[in-house]
C-alpha cells in the first residue's frame, strides 16, 4: 500500500482547515456573539492546530479545548464544535499510544472542575461538560482508535500474503535442492556400485594368465580409471549432500530382516521371536528401521557379546518392536547410546512412542510402538499468521471500546446528574411545619432558623409570576423527590412579604 504523497496531505490539510473555519466565520456578526477580532483569533488557532495535527495530533485537541472553554464551561460552543469532533477522531486516528489522550481527558475534566468552582455556579455546567467530553472528544477519539487498528490490520494481511508467498517460494526452492541432494546421493548409491564392480572385473583381467602384456596393461588403466572416476564421485556427492548428513554405510532400500541378517553376518547373535518384521512404507517403514538399527548398535557398542532378542507383535493400527540384550562380556556398559534422543524425536514424527530401561539381568530393554500409518502433521502457524490474528484482537478489542465506554460514560453521568438533583433537592427541601411558622412581615434573620441552608437555584418552569414591588424570592421544595410543588418565599427590604404554595 503506497503512503501519500506530500502534496495530497497538504491539499488535504488545507481543504480541512477551510472547513473547521466555517463555524468561525458564521459568528462573525457581533450581534450573534462573535466579531471580527475573535474570528481572526480562530481562524489562526485553526490553522496552527491542523498545520500540527499530523505530528502532534493531542496538541490540536487541547489548543482546540482550550479555545473553547473561555467561550463556556461546558466547552460545547458552536465556532469549536466541529474542531473538537475532527481533532478528537484525528488524536485517535493518528496517535501511536492512547496513555496520553486519557490523561488529556482527565485533565480536561479537573480544569473544568476548578472553573466551575471558581466561578461559584453549580454542578450543572460541569456535568454538561463531562457529557460534551464523552461525545465530541472520547467517541470520535475511540472511532479514529478503531480505524487506525483496521487500517493496520489490512496492512497486516497483506505483509502476511507478501511474506507468506516468498516462504513459498523460500520451500519450494529449498525441496527442489534437498531432491537433487537425495538424487545424488542415490547416484553415488547406484554408480558407485557399478564403478567398483568395474574396477574388480578390471583387476581380474589385469592378472589374468590368458591375456597379453597389452590387454593386462589396458585393463590396469580402465581398473585405475575407474577407481578414479569413484573417487571423484564420492567428493563430488559429499559437496552435495546436506551439512551434517553422513554418507550411508547401508542399502538404502534395505530391509528389517536384511538388516538382521547383515548384523547376524557381523558376529551379532541376534534371534527373531515373534514372527518376521513387517515392511511398513514411507515414514513408519524408515522409522521401524532405524529402531532396530539403534538398538543392535546400542547392544554391539555397550554389551558386546550379548545375545541380542528382537520381538515383534502387530496389530491393525501398528508394530510394536521389543529389543532386549543381556549384560555382555563387560559389566556396566549396558546402558542407552546417544542415538535414542533422535529415536525418540523420529518416532513423534510419526505418531509412535519410545521406552527404554535397565532390564532385570543387567541388560538393556528397548521398546517402541510404530504405527502403520503417520498421522498428518498440523502446520505451524507462521509467524506472521499469529501477527495477524493479534491485530484482529486489537481490532474487536477497539471496536467494543468504541461502544462500551460512551455508553458506561453515559450511565456514569446519568447516575452523577440523577444524585446531584437528589442531593440539591434534599438541601432545599422546606419541611411543611417550618413552612408554617414563617410569618409575613419578619426579618430575614429571624426566619433562617427554620429555613433550609439553600434554595433552588432555579425556580421550576412553569410558574406564575414574582409579585411587584420585590427585592429577592426564594423557592424551596414542598416535596423531595418532586420538583413542585415548591414554596415561594418574596422578600422586600430584607423582610418576608408573601409566601405561596405553588404548583
Amino acid at each position: 500500500m503506497r503512503e501519500p504523497s506530500p502534496l495530497r496531505e497538504r491539499l488535504v490539510d488545507l481543504g480541512l482547515w477551510l472547513l473547521l473555519c466555517v463555524p468561525v466565520l458564521l459568528r462573525s456578526d457581533p450581534n450573534d456573539g462573535g466579531s471580527w477580532t475573535q474570528v481572526g483569533v480562530g481562524v489562526v488557532v485553526l490553522a496552527g492546530c491542523v498545520a500540527v495535527s499530523r505530528r502532534w495530533p493531542l496538541l490540536s485537541l487541547a489548543v482546540t479545548v482550550a479555545a473553547s472553554l473561555p467561550a463556556t464551561l461546558e466547552l460545547f460552543t458552536p465556532s469549536y464544535s466541529l474542531a473538537l469532533v475532527v481533532f478528537g477522531y484525528l488524536a485517535g486516528r493518528r496517535q501511536e499510544h492512547s496513555r496520553g489522550a486519557w490523561w488529556l481527558f482527565g485533565a480536561v475534566a479537573a480544569v473544568g472542575l476548578v472553573l466551575t468552582r471558581l466561578t461559584g455556579t453549580s454542578l450543572g455546567p460541569w456535568f454538561t461538560l463531562l457529557l460534551a467530553i464523552a461525545l465530541a472528544i472520547v467517541a470520535p477519539w475511540l472511532i479514529g482508535r478503531y480505524v487506525r487498528q483496521y487500517d493496520r490490520l489490512v496492512r497486516s494481511g497483506w505483509e502476511l500474503a507478501d511474506r507468506m508467498e516468498r516462504e513459498q517460494a523460500a520451500v519450494a526452492d529449498r525441496e527442489r535442492l534437498r531432491e537433487r541432494s537425495r538424487i545424488a546421493g542415490d547416484m553415488h548409491d547406484s554408480l558407485g556400485h557399478d564403478l567398483a564392480l568395474i574396477a574388480i572385473r578390471a583387476g581380474a583381467l589385469e592378472v589374468d594368465p590368458g591375456l597379453g602384456p597389452e590387454q593386462q596393461r589396458a585393463a590396469g588403466e580402465l581398473r585405475r580409471a575407474a577407481a578414479d572416476a569413484t573417487e571423484r564421485l564420492r567428493d563430488v556427492i559429499g559437496v552435495l549432500r546436506e551439512e551434517g548428513a553422513a554418507a550411508p554405510t547401508a542399502p538404502p532400500d534395505e530391509t528389517v530382516a536384511e538388516l538382521l541378517d547383515r548384523a547376524r553376518a557381523s558376529g551379532l547373535a541376534v534371534t527373531l521371536a515373534g514372527g518376521p518384521v513387517p515392511v511398513l512404507a514411507g515414514m513408519p517403514g524408515r522409522a521401524l528401521h532405524r529402531v532396530v538399527q539403534e538398538g543392535l548398535t546400542n547392544a554391539a557398542r555397550h554389551a558386546p557379546g550379548a545375545a541380542v532378542t528382537v520381538t515383534v507383535e502387530e496389530t491393525p493400527e501398528a508394530v510394536r518392536v521389543r529389543i532386549a540384550n543381556g549384560p555382555g562380556t563387560e559389566p556396566g556398559r549396558a546402558g542407552a547410546g546417544t542415538g535414542l534422543v533422535g529415536l525418540d524425536e523420529r518416532l513423534r514424527l510419526v505418531g509412535g512412542s519410545l521406552a527404554h530401561r535397565p532390564s532385570e539381568d543387567g541388560g538393556f530393554l528397548l521398546t517402541a510402538t510404530v504405527p502403520r500409518r503417520a498421522p498428518a502433521a498440523a502446520p505451524a502457524a507462521p509467524t506472521s499468521a499469529r501477527e495477524l490474528d493479534r491485530h484482529r484482537r486489537e481490532v474487536r478489542r477497539d471496536l467494543a471500546r468504541a461502544i462500551w465506554i460512551p455508553l458506561a460514560l453515559l450511565a456514569v453521568l446519568t447516575a452523577l446528574v440523577g444524585g446531584v438533583a437528589l442531593w440539591t433537592g434534599t438541601r432545599a427541601y422546606l419541611e411543611p411545619d417550618d413552612y408554617a411558622r414563617l410569618l409575613p412581615g419578619r426579618p430575614y434573620e429571624a426566619l433562617a432558623e427554620d429555613l433550609p441552608d439553600h434554595p433552588l437555584p432555579t425556580p421550576p418552569p412553569g410558574l406564575p409570576p414574582e409579585p411587584k414591588p420585590t427585592d429577592e424570592c426564594r423557592y424551596y421544595r414542598a416535596t423531595v423527590f418532586a420538583e413542585t410543588p415548591v414554596y415561594r418565599l418574596c422578600f422586600t427590604n430584607g423582610r418576608l412579604t408573601t409566601k405561596d404554595r405553588l404548583g
